[in-house]
């Protein structure tokens, strides 16, 4: 009796996580395996390039650049400082730099994009990109040419094994436009967003996962107790 009531706990709560960490959503035209967990969660630092006196202030809050992609081409702050912006423009070659802090980008061990840069904006402009574990080290990963992009970073020797925090973003000087009025000046991000993920237990777990962890703790209580049985 033992035995089974083991076996149906196990069998549940192996449903349990896999029901709780399979939540795949298209998120901006993207199919996120780990839902909204997968973008960027704080602002590191931001440095707007070039000449910014032209730049709308609401375009220059780099917190825009955080979670999910939610660009609306109605938004207001093209023509209104008062009104708060869904990106952020880098200005030219200008730089911005995110992390995750519940996640780690990683490989995927194959072709497939692990990265996604959201910029956004009538005018096309291309971004640098390059990763890093401690936020001291940085590795070039290519670059992105606008609209919404992504990057294969197994393509520059990374794999699943591999587990970065950071993400910085920097416009291409030479792409775009370069200066001047209005609220597109330099690369204009909406979100990062991870593909290929891990994920990283904080203090602020969130529901999905903090039950799956409690699932796992449940069953290796019960393992004990059946061994002193």
């Amino acid at each position: 009796m033992l035995k089974k009531g083991f076996t149906q706990l196990v069998v549940t709560i192996l449903a349990m996580i896999f029901a709780f960490n399979s939540h795949a959503v298209l998120i901006g035209g993207v199919e996120f395996p780990d839902g909204e967990i997968s973008f960027a969660d704080s602002i590191i630092s931001f440095a707007p390039g070039g000449d910014t006196s032209g730049l709308l202030a609401a375009t220059q809050d780099p917190t825009n650049a955080l979670g999910i992609p939610d660009y609306s081409s109605v938004g207001t702050c093209d023509t209104n400082n008062s009104f708060e912006c869904d990106y952020v423009s880098l200005g030219e070659g200008g730089t911005l730099i995110v992390s995750f802090n519940d996640n780690v980008l990683t490989g995927s061990g194959d072709s497939g994009f692990d990265l996604w840069i959201f910029e956004v904006g009538s005018d096309v402009e291309d971004t640098y990109v390059e990763i890093s574990v401690d936020g001291i080290t940085w590795e070039a990963v290519g670059k992105v040419s606008g609209s919404t992009s992504g990057i294969d970073i197994d393509a520059f020797g990374f794999g699943v094994s591999s587990e970065f925090q950071f993400v910085k973003l920097i416009d291409d000087p030479l792409e775009g436009q370069r200066s001047g009025d209005g609220a597109f000046v330099g690369a204009d991000i909406d979100a990062v967003g991870a593909i290929s993920t891990r994920f990283v237990p904080t203090v602020d777990v969130n529901a999905p996962h903090m039950a799956a962890l409690m699932a796992v703790t449940l069953l290796s209580v019960f393992v004990r107790r059946v061994k002193n049985y």
